[in-house]
């Protein structure tokens, strides 16, 4: 790893309105190195990132790059600077291919016409790099899964030759094969002597990955260091403050009588004769390589996908799978919180309140009349008891950090107060506190008579919240246990091949 420093950070801050996102943050990045931006959400990481990919501008502060003056304008100007973004929420165009995507502002010509030829061959040579066969330049973006599409925004940076590369939560919507090409090409990245500004709640990867750290908490700069020479406790406890006491807090509860049962759900294409039982009480995991159908059994589940054969039972009751609609489940007492929290799970141009709250307002209804005074009340509630950063009620969600969007989108799925909860990746960019936080949520519904399914790519969050864990291969079911009976090996061993036992 170089010692020379490409990035220098000086005093920068922001403020919006009345809130001081960012006072006095100091940062040093070295070419040739991974550094590490750890912080709770709402800390000021991705304000600072914002800043330093050209899409907002200090109010104070200096920044040297290469020892000169930057200050970008805007976007482009960063990128021709050699600064290039992967942020958490993508920016893709969902109507165009993944080679026009990854081509858009960067198309190469010679005398006014395309070179379409070489830039088809740098497509090709980016997509390569992150050795997925299946993301072919001509598929439409909006026919990849959110994992796909994470990786193409990736491989858009690959092509800008960047100097510094700026990760966002890389790898939160990426399954274990995924995120091990990606390390290898972070590993290339920074053997060429590009500097990689990582973030990420997963600790774990962090310390894998990364060379050095800084924490930003409050907006402030509050710690930085070589992670070889940190445990994991003593970063969380620089992230937040204090010292935390149990990452996976146990709430006692007691597992009751099924109240969901699957048999032989097939979808188009997944899932594939998917046979599932979820108990009052219980916390089950849902785990597998991403691909496998997980996400898929919960859509078809509750009729978002198109269902082919299969039986449902809810509380003894069967339903039709060919005329499933999330209208009907929710009235059945069935929730469910989509992975793609921006597409499906808010409306980021409306406020907090109004995303609590538009797809359940029965409550809060007088006849005809709608109290407004009992939706603030209701929305401070869950405001608190999700400790969602936010300004006021009215602010719009698009101005929240990704993790506490995700807080949201789970207040939304509770204020419905159904008894069966379906959580797929709740925790999804999310720091390691508010982490804590939700699996002690979890644990309290459990123990106040819901079920939970929870689809998780993050395996210690399975082993750590979970009752019984199911993994699944290729669209079904392959094994179901007691979560103490799994560890991380046998997951994956069931995962990757679909047998309990490597052949």
């Amino acid at each position: 790893m170089s010692a020379e420093g490409v990035l220098q950070v000086r005093g920068v801050g922001k403020r919006f309105g009345a809130t001081q996102a960012l006072d006095q943050v100091n940062l040093d990045v070295r070419a040739g190195e991974v550094h590490a931006l750890l912080g709770e959400n709402g800390a000021g990481k991705s304000t600072l990132m914002k800043i330093l990919a050209g899409a907002q501008s200090a109010d104070q502060g200096d920044m040297l790059l290469d020892q000169r003056p930057f200050r970008p304008s805007g976007p482009k100007e960063a990128r021709q600077a050699g600064v290039s973004i992967v942020y958490q929420e993508l920016n893709l165009a969902p109507h165009l291919t993944v080679e026009e995507n990854l081509l858009l502002g960067l198309e190469e010509s010679r005398f006014g016409f395309l070179e379409r030829r070489r830039s088809r061959r740098r497509v090709t040579e980016a997509l390569q790099r992150l050795q997925r066969p299946d993301i072919q330049p001509k598929t439409p973006v909006h026919r990849l899964s959110p994992a796909a599409r994470q990786l193409v925004e990736i491989a858009r940076a690959f092509m800008t030759e960047a100097r510094i590369l700026i990760l966002d939560e890389p790898t939160s919507s990426l399954g274990l094969n995924d995120i091990e090409h990606l390390f290898q090409v972070i590993d290339q990245l920074r053997n060429s002597g590009v500097a990689v500004i990582y973030i990420s709640h997963f600790l774990e990867e962090v310390q894998r990955i990364g060379d050095r750290f800084t924490v930003l908490r409050d907006g402030r700069t509050v710690g930085e260091g070589r992670l070889q020479d940190f445990s994991m406790d003593q970063l969380v406890a620089q992230m937040i403050g204090r010292e935390l006491q149990d990452m996976f807090p146990k709430v006692p509860h007691q597992v009751g009588n099924p109240i969901l049962k699957l048999e032989a759900i097939s979808g188009r294409p997944m899932p594939v004769n998917a046979d599932l039982e979820l108990k009052r009480g219980e916390v089950l995991g849902l785990a597998g390589l991403v691909g496998a159908g997980r996400t898929e059994l919960l859509r078809t589940l509750f009729g978002l996908d198109p269902a082919g054969r299969g039986r449902l039972h809810i509380s003894d009751k069967e339903y039709s799978l060919r005329h499933l609609a999330p209208s009907r489940l929710l009235q059945a007492g069935v929730g469910l919180l989509s992975e793609d929290r921006a597409q499906e799970g808010l409306a980021l141009n409306r406020s907090v309140e109004e995303n609590i709250h538009l797809s359940h307002l029965k409550p809060f209804t007088r006849g005809r009349f709608l109290s407004l005074p009992a939706l603030a009340r209701s929305a401070q509630n869950w405001i608190q008891t999700l400790g969602i950063r936010v300004q006021h009620p009215g602010q719009a969600v698009h101005a929240l950090s990704g993790g506490n969007q995700q807080k949201v989108a789970l207040a939304r799925l509770l204020h419905h107060d159904v008894d069966v909860l379906l959580l797929d990746e709740p925790t999804r960019g999310v720091d390691v506190a508010s982490k804590a936080q939700i699996y002690r949520l979890i644990g309290e519904l459990a123990a106040s008579g819901k079920a939970v399914l929870v689809v998780s790519s993050y395996t210690p969050e399975l082993l750590g919240i979970c009752d019984r864990i199911a993994v699944m291969h290729r669209g079904r079911v392959a094994a179901v246990k007691a979560a103490q009976a799994w560890d991380e090996h046998a997951i994956l061993t069931v995962a990757a091949s679909g047998k309990e036992e490597a052949a």
